[in-house]
């Protein structure tokens, strides 16, 4: 691999290029980060939303959330019609890559927790619960305790529903980077028959193991597979 090419692939920004169809030529290592937690489709219409009118290149500055990242800009670039390429530029806002600080955590069975909240909260309304449950995941390392406060305030955003359901699953192919190694991410997701009250959701959302993503018919806390 060259100098330039290696300089692409460890960009701290995603770079992709995709086939006139949608697949993707290539993509680099920080893309692929992205890609675990983005669908390339999304990623595809943003390049031809931004794409220059003619053959060239066009940089597009924009406010673009998606899942834990901001993007600031948007470069894509043609030169034929067989492929297209983007840069997408994160801003400084993005979450950092997360140290591994365990000293808070302990060994813990996520459904136990999850009861837990569920528990309290019926015990104060007559809300019934729905869980869907994946009896496979197995114990892992998490902060209990800020865990339980993130997850009773996600309830709480949803309180004025008759039927919560609670979902606890692996997400498939999705995973967060700490460190440079990959975890994958356990969710736990929240979903009423009211769409939520989010501004009843006050949460320091700094926590760095943490992935909120949060809209009216859901909020989701996905937090990394730790085994040891």
């Amino acid at each position: 691999m060259g100098f330039f090419e290696n300089w692409v692939e460890i960009d701290l920004n995603p770079i992709l290029s995709f086939s006139s169809s949608g697949k993707i030529l290539y993509s680099n290592q920080e893309a692929q980060f992205l890609l675990s937690r983005i669908p390339s489709k999304e990623v595809f219409d943003i390049a031809l939303k931004y794409a220059p009118k003619s053959f060239g290149v066009e940089t597009s500055y924009i406010d673009l959330h998606m899942k834990n990242y901001i993007f600031y800009a948007v470069t894509v670039s043609y030169e034929d019609e067989e492929a297209i390429n983007i840069k997408l530029y994160k801003s400084t806002m993005v979450k950092k890559e997360p140290k591994l600080n365990t000293k808070n955590s302990d060994m813990g069975n996520i459904f136990t927790l999850v009861d837990l909240s569920i528990s309290a909260m019926k015990s104060k309304s007559d809300i019934k619960f729905i869980k869907n449950y994946d009896p496979s995941i197995p114990d892992f390392k998490l902060n209990a305790k800020e865990f339980m406060k993130i997850l009773n305030v996600a309830l709480a955003c949803f309180e004025d529903s008759s039927v919560i359901t609670a979902t606890v699953m692996l997400k498939i192919g999705e995973y967060i980077r700490i460190e440079g190694k990959k975890y994958s991410l356990i969710s736990i997701e929240i979903a009423g028959d009211i769409p939520a009250d989010l501004n009843k959701f006050h949460y320091d959302e700094t926590n760095s193991y943490v992935i909120l993503t949060k809209d009216k018919s859901k909020i989701s806390i996905d937090l990394p597979l730790i085994l040891k």
